[in-house]
């Protein structure tokens, strides 16, 4: 009998058993430390009173069609408008999500003959933008920006003439780790290049007001910046702030844009929300701000862990098996803990990634971090 036309996928899943590796889906449940809804927004009275406002004053639910078509709304238009304003940006380009807006970026705007540096450890969506490109592309090592200009300098020693694109997060998803983007900049301005900043886990939570580890550079007409609107703004989207000349290209260009259905116009509405709730509650940031302070100390004192500095603290096991184990005695305890395994952080580096939220309080902290001891102890192997 000739195999079954599913073995090849079904061979593929039992390797990724073997490894440890297979992913599934699992139902929200226990104290959150595993979302990105720092601020605590997604459920904010504030924020549903707003979509609840929205579609009483006839906001649709869907876009019902591209943004070139009939999709563009007017509610799109006006938080593109005061996002802008907000950033402190030329231009801003709403999309419907940030894996849809990176890809965007990277397959449109580097042209041929240009050349893409992008970090070790940078979002799988730039990737998949750099996949669809027409340049060149090099990673480099994590967060050192002598390495970015390095491969500039040999790019351009081979003949290299066209306009480099410097790709890197402001704080890293997996490490909670910044950027040194000042340095960068440097870098880019020096070759006469581009910086694309991925702001997706920083916005609403650092700078003035929210506005990101970014927010000095915005504005520059080789910086481009990317907020996403599903984390700390607790909405869903990405936000795209670029120069003018460059939103009307990616309108013109970029086939994620021109040939999807344009983002819920009652989820823009929301976004709108979002930006005058980070302008009119800035306790939200301290209050965050105080409990990454206390873990830190906490994880510092207790288990030797050297503090990120942000709402996001990878725990780092190693084996991906005893990081799957650790992370199920957590949730039996009633913590919503993930393990977070290659190919999402590199080979040997499984981890439990601890989100500080405002949906956890310092007694949930506390309670959380004596059964990270416990559950340690028990699965030391």
């Amino acid at each position: 009998m000739a195999l079954s036309v599913l073995s090849s996928y079904a061979a593929t899943l039992g390797r990724l058993q073997g490894k440890a590796r297979l992913r599934s889906l699992s139902p929200r449940q226990g104290v959150d430390f595993t979302s990105n809804d720092f601020l605590a927004l997604a459920n904010a009275p504030r924020l549903k009173d707003a979509v609840r406002c929205a579609m009483e004053r006839g906001v649709p639910v869907g876009a019902t069609g591209s943004r070139l078509l009939r999709g563009n709304h007017q509610e799109h238009e006006a938080l593109e408008a005061e996002a802008a304003e907000f950033f402190g940006a030329e231009r801003v380009l709403y999309f419907g999500s940030g894996y849809a807006a990176n890809s965007a970026l990277f397959s449109t705007l580097p042209q041929r003959g240009d050349l893409i540096v992008h970090d070790a450890l940078i979002h799988a969506s730039v990737h998949e933008g750099i996949a669809g490109s027409k340049s060149t592309a090099v990673g480099a090592p994590h967060n050192d920006a002598d390495a970015f200009d390095d491969a500039i300098e040999r790019w351009r020693k081979k003949g290299g003439r066209g306009h480099p694109w410097i790709a890197v997060e402001s704080l890293y998803s997996m490490d909670g780790d910044r950027a040194p983007l000042s340095a960068l900049a440097d870098v880019a301005d020096r070759h006469n290049g581009f910086l694309v900043i991925d702001e997706a886990h920083a916005t609403g939570v650092f700078g003035n007001g929210g506005k990101g580890l970014a927010a000095d550079l915005e504005g520059r007409e080789n910086v481009i910046v990317l907020h996403t609107c599903g984390k700390a703004f607790g909405v869903s989207g990405a936000l795209l702030a670029v120069p003018g000349v460059l939103a009307d290209y990616l309108v013109n260009r970029a086939r994620a844009f021109i040939y999807s259905t344009a983002p819920s116009p009652l989820m823009a509405a929301g976004v709108r929300e979002s930006l005058r709730i980070l302008r009119d509650e800035p306790e939200r940031r301290t209050a965050l701000e105080r409990l990454v302070v206390l873990l830190g100390a906490r994880l510092e004192s207790q288990f030797g862990i050297a503090p990120s500095r942000s709402q996001i603290q990878p725990i780092l096991i190693g084996d991906n098996a005893r990081a799957v184990r650790i992370a199920e005695a957590l949730q039996a305890d009633g913590f919503d803990i993930r393990a977070i395994r290659p190919p999402t952080v590199p080979e040997g580096t499984a981890r439990l990634r601890l989100s500080v939220t405002l949906n956890a309080d310092w007694s949930d902290i506390t309670v959380m971090l004596d059964c990270l001891a416990a559950a340690m102890k028990e699965h030391s192997r």
